[in-house]
């Protein structure tokens, strides 16, 4: 007799169907021709709901659905599932000498914003249209090349063909700070050099830009004492997740799972 290629398993005595495997799997990525991956996670995710919901049967809890957001509430199944979790799972307390040592390791991640006084150039182009970027590109290096070569048309460039409403101030964005504007945009306010018209475009989303950056202020270091509570929300968050995973994986090792193989990489 053939085996199923993806069975159903049976976590202590429950039966989880193949067809409830398969459709978990939707939610689980897994790399192009490999769908035994997804499989295997979608597997263990759902050994590990029914195991957490077998330890609320064996403590008694019912649970009491909360309002997650406007319209959206707990199912009875995820409020019991919270409430072992909230009973079950006591994280390790933050203590000082680990908040030091996490600010210690990386004290840069813990800058002020840094202000940037940026102006551009914007020649559009949507995202998904290859052929449109591939025209703005072809015009904003056009117009790159000749306003490096006379840097004071730039004003009159932006008037003539920038997309952005900056084009009535020539360009001039004003004063941005470090998250208000895109991310690869950012990158090129980080990067660009200070007082000249940046060499390379600047491709985003919403199409290409010259950069021209006017002036920068890199934010500091903020102090120890002025991210503690940032610190200490993350070693918390850290901490639970850590005993979060110990706790289920004491569960798996204690039950009786059969047609999944809790070895595999998944």
């Amino acid at each position: 007799m053939t085996r199923p290629l993806f069975p159903d398993i049976v976590v202590n005595g429950t039966t989880l169907s193949a067809a409830a495997i398969a459709a978990e799997a939707q939610n689980h990525a897994a790399p192009r021709g490999k769908p035994g991956l997804a499989w295997r996670k979608a597997a263990r995710a759902l050994a590990i709901r029914q195991l957490l919901l077998d330890e609320a049967d064996r403590l008694g809890i019912a649970g009491t659905p909360e309002e997650l957001a406007p319209g959206k509430t707990e199912s009875p199944e995820e409020a019991r599932i919270r409430e072992v979790l909230s009973r079950c799972v006591t994280p390790a307390p933050v203590s000082e000498a680990a908040l030091r040592a996490a600010y210690a390791r990386n004290p840069d991640a813990y800058r002020a914003p840094s202000l940037y006084q940026p102006a551009h150039i914007l020649f559009p182009a949507p995202p998904g249209d290859a052929e449109a970027r591939s025209a703005a590109r072809a015009r904003a290096e056009k117009a790159l090349a000749e306003v490096r070569k006379a840097p004071r048309s730039f004003g009159e460039m932006a008037r003539e063909e920038s997309a952005c409403a900056s084009r009535d101030a020539e360009g001039q964005l004003g004063q941005l700070a470090s998250g208000d504007t895109v991310p690869e945009f950012e990158a090129a306010l980080r990067a660009a050099p200070v007082g000249e018209i940046h060499g390379a475009l600047v491709e985003t989303r919403y199409g290409f830009h010259i950069l021209r950056l006017d002036a920068r202020a890199e934010g500091e270091v903020l102090p120890f004492d002025a991210v503690r509570g940032k610190l200490q929300e993350a070693g918390e968050k850290a901490n639970w997740a850590a005993a979060a995973k110990a706790f289920v994986s004491d569960l798996l090792v204690r039950a009786d799972i059969r047609g999944l193989d809790l070895e595999a990489d998944v």
